[in-house]
């Protein structure tokens, strides 16, 4: 992860386009800014961050459903639950299932494992749309060919 830049996945595991699911993996890093303010000598992971991994996790399995042609953007997140604390040096691992895709829109089931265990969870809905500009969908396209993303053109 590198919570500075919010790019919060480091590698996709597992992508089946045809079912919509995805598995990412996340390694809290053990240094960070975000620290310092989160908490003073007892650093935990924002929930925030950790509802921007699983957000991420879907946005990149809806980027690679368009043919990397139209890009994800977080719109409304429901029933969220932070169910355990994440501390530097965790590895999580990121699930997201597509439950919706259509007029614009599209809607995922996630969740977020550490150790196999849930430790945050969440409906995410994304607006889709194509990339605003050329200069974001190249930067976009090379950022994610270092995740694994499949046939990545």
């Amino acid at each position: 992860m590198r919570l500075e830049y919010f790019q919060m996945v480091d590698r996709i595991e597992a992508m089946d386009l045809d079912a919509g699911t995805i598995t990412c993996r996340a390694v809290v890093p053990m240094q960070s800014p975000v620290f310092e303010g989160h908490f003073p000598g007892h650093p935990l992971m924002p929930g925030v961050l950790l509802l921007e991994c699983m957000a991420q996790t879907g946005g990149h399995l809806i980027l690679a459903r368009n043919g990397y042609e139209k890009m994800a953007f977080l719109a409304q997140a429901d029933r969220a639950k932070f169910r355990s604390f994440i501390v530097p040096g965790d590895v999580l691992e990121a699930h997201s299932k597509l439950t919706h895709e259509g007029s614009g829109y599209a809607v995922c089931e996630a969740r977020l494992l550490k150790d196999g265990k849930t430790v945050a969870d969440a409906e995410i809905r994304y607006r889709v749309v194509p990339f605003p500009s050329l200069e974001l969908k190249e930067q976009m396209l090379g950022f994610v060919r270092t995740l694994g993303h499949p046939d990545v053109a």
